[in-house]
């Protein structure tokens, strides 16, 4: 996929994102990149496929010191998303579920917190772990 077509996947998501939750976004890009870093890959678990990441001061976290600081950053990777989706709708079905993680993150829930809450809406809706 066109890199364009991507990132308007991206920016999609964003948007589609509740209104009070984009407001609360604030010194946050957004960003499509092919694929991690080094320096990003230092922070992700050996082995794992990073699809996205947050890097930044969690909202919970900033105290009345926090200005003058660089932008927090989400990025969304490419290749590993188109990688694992091969049809353009579930491939825009996971980058809204890669943009919600992490913001939740921005919002200072840690992986553990919405591995919890995916459990929970699991359950809730019948499925089977």
């Amino acid at each position: 996929m066109e890199v364009e077509r991507f990132e308007k996947l991206v920016a999609a998501a964003v948007a589609s994102l509740p209104e009070e939750f984009r407001e609360l976004m604030d010194n946050v890009d957004v960003v499509v990149q092919d694929l991690p870093s080094p320096w990003q890959s230092r922070h992700v678990r050996r082995g794992s496929v990073v699809l996205g990441l947050y890097e930044g001061v969690p909202r919970t976290r900033r105290t009345l010191g926090y200005n003058l600081v660089v932008p927090d950053k989400i990025t969304v990777f490419q290749t590993p998303l188109e990688a694992m989706y091969t049809s353009e709708t579930e491939l825009e079905a996971a980058i809204c579920e890669v943009v919600i993680h992490e913001v939740a993150h921005h919002f200072g829930l840690d992986d553990e917190q919405l591995a919890e809450i995916e459990k929970i809406k699991r359950k809730k809706h019948g499925r089977i772990l």
